[in-house]
């Protein structure tokens, strides 16, 4: 029984999880949901400044935590390890959907392309990035990063093993896909506001200091990939020597 309600638990987690990505997509381009990241300014411009602030740090301190080996020692003596992910998934959902409820649209334009050829390919550039950031977790195992095979696992009863190291596709080109097609995601819009500007801007510094943290965790982890992190660049594919035919092929894993 405990395993079938710790797979219950993973199913939704994941559903959760999927529900709110769409919901993101539409937040962030103004697109079908009722609330989104330029909606009607509400209250005083500082102190919306301040709640937007708050909820994007709730949101990188719990991601980012969460995802350290040191934390995941001591958090999976209370929580068991094959949920372990799947609450992290959840927590990560719970935090987005409190910024979208909280969020304070700010107002203000920083630019806004008028142009058709323009605004047609900075909205070609938004779905760029949430395609690009979809395809590269099944590049990694999309079931493995949202939890779902950690629980499949152990409903079947087998012990849950790491993924082998590898390099697929895109890997082979920048080292974080995935986090481009954020940053795509984030940016490419043909109306700039101050809200968006902000939202854009903290979440790109977040990015870069958890791309810190994450690779520092995975040259611990895994020796190879400090020899993966010369060869290939971090975000934008220049100045990449290609790997050799007979290179060993190190993991890459984006949280």
């Amino acid at each position: 029984m405990r395993r079938v309600l710790a797979f219950v638990y993973g199913v939704v987690s994941y559903a959760a999880f999927f529900g709110t990505f769409l919901y993101a997509a539409g937040f962030v381009g103004n697109l079908v949901v009722p609330k989104s990241l330029d909606s009607a300014p509400v209250g005083p411009l500082g102190t919306s400044l301040l709640i937007n602030l708050g909820l994007l740090g709730l949101f990188a301190v719990q991601h980012s935590v969460m995802a350290r080996p040191a934390f995941k020692r001591v958090w999976t003596r209370i929580v068991p390890e094959p949920i372990e992910r799947s609450t992290y998934v959840l927590a990560s959902s719970l935090a987005l959907i409190l910024l979208f409820w909280q969020w304070r649209p700010l107002g203000g334009v920083v630019w806004d392309v008028q142009d058709p050829v323009g605004r047609a390919l900075l909205y070609a550039g938004f779905a760029f990035g949430w395609l690009l950031v979809l395809v590269t977790t099944f590049l990694i195992n999309h079931f493995d990063l949202f939890g779902l095979r950690q629980v499949w696992l152990h409903l079947r009863g087998q012990e849950y093993r790491p993924l082998p190291f590898k390099t697929p596709a895109l890997y082979r080109v920048v080292r974080h896909p995935l986090y481009v097609g954020w940053l795509f995601a984030f940016w490419a819009t043909p109306t700039m506001t101050a809200t968006h500007l902000l939202f854009a801007a903290v979440t790109t510094a977040y990015i870069l200091v958890a791309i810190r943290f994450e690779e520092r965790d995975l040259v611990d982890a895994h020796p190879e990939y400090a020899e993966y992190r010369k060869r290939v660049p971090m975000l934008v594919p220049v100045g990449r020597r290609n790997a050799e035919p007979d290179d060993p092929e190190p993991a890459v894993v984006s949280a």
